[in-house]
């Protein structure tokens, strides 16, 4: 694996500035699962259909 070196790697921030992130709103977010794996539940007929961890996630 190659290190990171700050010469040549740059990491921007996508967020905007100014904007406070703590406040409450909505936010969408991606997240990468390995080989696509459905975590929350699955899309059927473009309806999500929650299971377990996404009832949870949706409680909070």
């Amino acid at each position: 694996m190659t290190s990171y070196n700050s010469k040549i790697h740059r990491r921007q921030s996508i967020r905007l500035r100014g904007y406070d992130y703590s406040q409450a709103g909505a936010y969408f977010i991606t997240i990468c699962t390995y080989q696509k794996e459905c975590i929350f539940g699955e899309v059927v007929n473009c309806q999500m259909h929650l299971n377990k961890v996404g009832c949870i996630v949706a409680e909070e």
